[in-house]
Order: structure tokens, then C-alpha cells, then sequence
């Protein structure tokens, strides 16, 4: 595995071939008509935000895109995500971890893009937990769970920085 090194700040940033193929050359960007599920996540504490559409037919997710705004490393995730899951029945889908998608996407990583891969694993979960409650099905358990601890880290960063979130929106006006 190939390994790219630039310099910048007097910091070292180390992105795998994998890292730069998908930034480059992203698959499955966009947006897809009528999705049967769409995740949204994002961190507004480094600006980073996917949105992930799934086209989800007798239990089998056939298309998957995505629109990112963030990093190299966020859109790489994206597009990575996006691969990894077409194809994939729900319950497949729903195994794939940040874990799974850090040994796909290449290291080394710097620590402070890790963060990257937890987004796109919430917007495939956030997606799926989309496409359960619109066909009105049984969510399963660590969907459930998983459903939570998002909307909960969501709401403590939005509450610690409700200042911010406040004045943003005002500007954005």
C-alpha cells in the first residue's frame, strides 16, 4: 500500500492510495429518485456532512450514493461506504462497523480523521433506520441502539454549543 505525505502546519498527514483513489475519483455521488431510505450525519464541530441515499428492494440495498461536504478523508469514507454496501442484504449492511471501514479505506490515519469513518457508518445507519421506519418493519435491536447513540451525541453537541448553532443559523439567514 502506497502512502502519501504532506506537510502542512508542521504536522504530518498520512492518506493511503485507497484514501486518495476515492477523494479523486469518487463512486456513487448524487442523489437517487425516490430513495427507499436516507442518513444524514455530520459533526459541526470540524463542518463535516453526508447525506447517504439507499435504494433498498426485497431486503437488498441495489443502489447507494452519497453527497459530502467535508474532507479528503470524509469524501473517500463516503464513496467507500457507498461500495461496500451495494449488493448487501439489510442484515449485512447493518454488520459493517467503523472497523470495517478503516481496514478498507487504508492506514495509517490520522487520529483526528477517524471521526470520518464513524460519519458514514452513522449515515448508513441513520439510512437503514430511515428505510425500517417508512415500511413500517420491526427495527432491529443495534439498529435501535445505534439510532440512539447518534441522536444523543447529536443532541449534546448541539446543546454544548448552542451559541454557535444559533449564531450560524443567523448568519446563514
Amino acid at each position: 500500500m502506497g502512502i502519501i505525505i504532506r506537510k502542512m502546519r508542521h504536522e504530518f498527514l498520512l492518506y493511503s492510495k485507497e484514501i486518495l483513489k476515492h477523494f479523486k475519483r469518487p463512486k456513487n455521488v448524487g442523489k437517487i429518485k425516490d430513495p427507499s431510505g436516507i442518513g444524514i450525519a455530520g459533526n459541526i464541530l470540524c463542518g463535516d456532512v453526508m447525506h447517504l441515499y439507499l435504494k433498498i428492494k426485497n431486503d437488498r440495498i441495489v443502489d447507494a450514493k452519497f453527497e459530502t461536504f467535508g474532507c479528503i478523508v470524509a469524501v473517500a469514507n463516503s464513496s467507500m461506504v457507498t461500495e461496500m454496501i451495494k449488493g448487501k442484504s439489510l442484515s449485512e449492511a447493518l454488520k459493517i462497523s467503523k472497523e470495517d471501514l478503516l481496514k478498507k479505506i487504508g492506514q495509517p490515519l490520522p487520529p483526528i480523521k477517524i471521526h470520518c469513518s464513524i460519519l458514514a457508518t452513522d449515515a448508513l445507519y441513520e439510512a437503514l433506520y430511515d428505510y425500517y421506519v417508512k415500511s413500517k418493519l420491526p427495527i432491529p435491536k443495534k439498529l435501535e441502539k445505534e439510532h440512539k447513540r447518534i441522536r444523543r451525541t447529536l443532541e449534546t453537541i448541539e446543546k454544548r454549543y448552542k451559541e454557535f448553532i444559533k449564531l450560524e443559523k443567523e448568519v446563514l439567514k
